[in-house]
């Protein structure tokens, strides 16, 4: 008889049972000169010591702002020193840091903030192409709740400047802000990040410390990670990769963690590796073809590089063959998971053979619960059988923001959180994704539900109805495809949609095909059939070549 679809994380190392801010401390108290940061576009190098007296000052002006235990202070930048800083400053107050994606554009900001209830937001003045101080300017009045924004670099007319506000964080608060650590909980909430939710609305899922500091940890130890270990991470820190895989990992370890630049840039990130001498990176499947793909990748030393993680989407086989012999990462890992679960609760071990890290997500972490059962039943199915992955331990989340309903459907009664993925676990335990029982779409690592789309082009006033499929691409694993159903009498085309979108959602968001239709595929209950949507997409679309591309 074959053995059920559940394993568990078996290990003698026990969970953190602390905060992030004493984390911080202990590491500070034993290793206070080695490097903790560096940010290259920035010129910043900070160590332990150093950057603990900048979260110490950041932490008090918190608190002169009246700052208090569970308050929403919100980020809304790319990576920086100062995203780092903030992280661990609201870690120290107790306050609940809102991760806003730098992507983000009015409608999505409006409502990131106004649902998690951001009274103080720290805010880039742009992003790349993008002016952020306009959007606040119109937003902030529809805020009420919204009391402060500080600008990371000079103030402009009712915001702070970063020096404005930690000027305001002198020595004499620091009697308060021991008093204030002392009344935190490792299980506090301490992060809200927004997931693409299928009621068109983003859902937050809220982390504690518990959650995070414990789950960058242990991947860190999946990576082998150690003092003398630096971490270059090119992945946005708004996401659990960036904040809890690269930024926990190291602290949790006493290494060094490296951003390249603002933003992914294969260039940059190839420079840092190189300088920095790194010995482990990060990111997503398009990331790491970008830079193999570099004109001048031959001319990088990279022999630094030991380990690393890959993850966000499936990675082609052949992709993951040329980073462990072209990049030097003979030690690089498969994580698997989703923010609710803080993210990772698959990772391969840095000594698993190729065939592990390439046709499985891994093992099951340490002091991690998953198994498998039948979506109709609920009953956990043989291994080898198809069926929704299911996630419990330290890791899974309090709960959606707000949002008792959602949390109720997606943490069962018995603290199984239920991933919405369609998995294999092997006769080994290692699991393959197979699937989604949801529609959720995943472009270059982007979580994107398509309800979430549609909802925003039902605005359109052409448009009668719409539906959003996921469709192959070589690029970004996936891509959207909208097929979009006109009132009776209007014309439209492709770019006029798009149009309808920019600026107003994020770009990863916009539909890159635009299909008009008189109507959709149905079932004989009535519902759309989007698989055969996507098939037909695919065929019209001459995609199959991307369809047929293997991934792990």
């Amino acid at each position: 008889m074959s053995q059920p679809s559940y394993v568990s994380g078996p290990s003698s190392v026990p969970l953190l049972g602390r905060t992030v801010g004493a984390e911080l401390d202990r590491v500070v108290q034993a290793t206070p000169d080695a490097l903790a940061v560096v940010s290259r576009h920035q010129g910043v190098r900070l160590s332990y010591q150093q950057l603990h007296a900048e979260v110490e000052r950041a932490a008090r002006a918190l608190l002169a702002l009246g700052v208090d235990k569970g308050d929403r202070v919100g980020i809304w930048a790319g990576n920086s020193v100062e995203w780092l800083i903030i992280q661990y400053a609201t870690a120290k107050v107790g306050a609940i840091l809102v991760n806003v994606n730098p992507a983000y554009r009015r409608h999505e900001l409006h409502y990131a903030l106004g649902k998690s209830g951001v009274s103080v937001l720290v805010a880039a003045r742009s992003f790349r192409q993008t002016d952020y101080l306009e959007m606040l300017r119109e937003v902030g009045p529809e805020l009420p709740g919204l009391s402060t924004t500080i600008l990371l670099g000079e103030r402009s007319a009712g915001m702070l400047g970063w020096e404005d506000f930690l000027d305001d964080g002198g020595p004499a608060l620091e009697a308060r802000l021991r008093v204030r650590e002392a009344e935190l909980d490792f299980d506090d909430p301490i992060n809200i990040q927004y997931t693409s939710g299928t009621t068109g609305f983003p859902k937050g899922a809220t982390l504690s410390h518990h959650n995070i500091l414990n789950n960058g940890f242990f991947v860190g130890e999946g990576c082998g990670y150690g003092p003398k270990d630096i971490v270059c991470v090119p992945v946005p820190l708004y996401h659990c990769f960036g904040m809890v895989m690269g930024n926990l990992g190291a602290l949790t370890h006493g290494a060094t963690v490296v951003y390249p630049e603002v933003a992914f840039d294969p260039k940059a990130t190839l420079d840092a590796v190189q300088a920095e001498r790194c010995t482990s990176l990060y990111g997503v499947p398009t990331m790491f073809i970008a830079q193999l793909q570099h004109p001048d990748f031959a001319s990088y030393d990279l022999a630094s590089l030991r380990t690393g993680i890959m993850a966000g989407s499936p990675c082609p086989v052949e992709v993951m063959k040329q980073v462990i012999d072209r990049m030097h990462l003979a030690d690089v890992t498969i994580c698997y998971g989703m923010t609710e679960t803080s993210p990772v609760s698959f990772q391969s071990r840095h000594t698993d053979d190729l065939e592990h890290r390439t046709a499985t997500v891994g093992a099951v972490h340490p002091h991690v619960e998953c198994k498998v059962v039948d979506p109709d039943t609920g009953r956990t199915v043989p291994r080898g059988t198809p069926g929704e992955l299911l996630s419990r331990g330290y890791l899974v989340m309090l709960g959606y923001w707000d949002d008792e309903a959602a949390t109720a459907i997606a943490i069962d009664r018995a603290g199984w959180m239920h991933t919405g993925d369609l998995a294999l676990m092997r006769d080994d335990g290692y699991v393959n994704i197979i699937g989604r029982i949801k529609d959720m779409v995943i472009r270059g690592g982007e979580n994107i539900f398509p309800r979430e789309i549609e909802e925003f082009l039902y605005r359109h006033p052409k448009i009668q109805d719409v539906q959003v499929v996921g469709v192959p691409d070589q690029k970004y694993g996936e891509e959207l495809c909208a097929w979009v159903k006109l009132r009776d009498g209007e014309t439209a085309t492709p770019e006029e949609i798009k149009t309808f979108c920019r600026g107003e959602i994020a770009t990863f968001k916009i539909p890159r095909y635009v299909r008009f239709t008189d109507s959709f595929p149905m079932t004989v209950t009535g519902k759309v059939r989007k698989v055969e949507m996507r098939e037909t997409s695919i065929r019209e679309l001459g995609l199959e070549g991307a369809a047929a591309v293997k991934t792990a």
